[in-house]
């Protein structure tokens, strides 16, 4: 019996030991991102977004979009709300689109520009329209 108490009582003591490291080490875990960076990152993309709203309501706000918008029968106030829900994929091909319209109607444009604008437009107001009807 003793040889076997022996035996068994070393295993125990190694266990035991082990059990005591691991604890002393969870105390000193490191998270690999730190929460400065991960509120700093959050912080970032929130701006994105911001800015991607930004830019659409721009685009929205100018008054050839309106004009088209009106010929097409489009609500404006629903679009406007509609870029409040906009996220991700949806939100990005949007604001690149309104970035395109903004770009393209600063200063005055001449005839050829607004067609290729309100073809942008077009765009903008179906991809909008995409996500209303999500």
């Amino acid at each position: 019996m003793t040889t076997v108490r022996t035996p068994l009582a070393l295993v125990l003591i190694f266990l035991m030991s082990l059990a005591s490291a691991g604890s002393a080490f969870a105390g000193q875990a490191q998270h690999i991102v730190g929460p400065a960076q991960l509120s700093a990152t959050v912080a970032d993309r929130a701006a994105a977004l911001d800015a991607d709203r930004a830019s659409v309501r721009e685009a929205l706000a100018r008054p050839q979009v309106q004009e088209t918008a009106a010929r097409m029968g489009l609500d404006l106030n629903r679009l406007s709300a509609a870029v409040e829900t906009m996220s991700g994929a949806e939100l990005a091909q949007a604001a690149s689109t309104a970035r395109q319209v903004n770009e393209q109607l600063v200063g005055g444009a001449s005839t050829v520009v607004i067609s290729t604008t309100t073809i942008i437009i077009i765009l903008l107001a179906v991809i909008l329209l995409v996500v209303i009807a999500k």
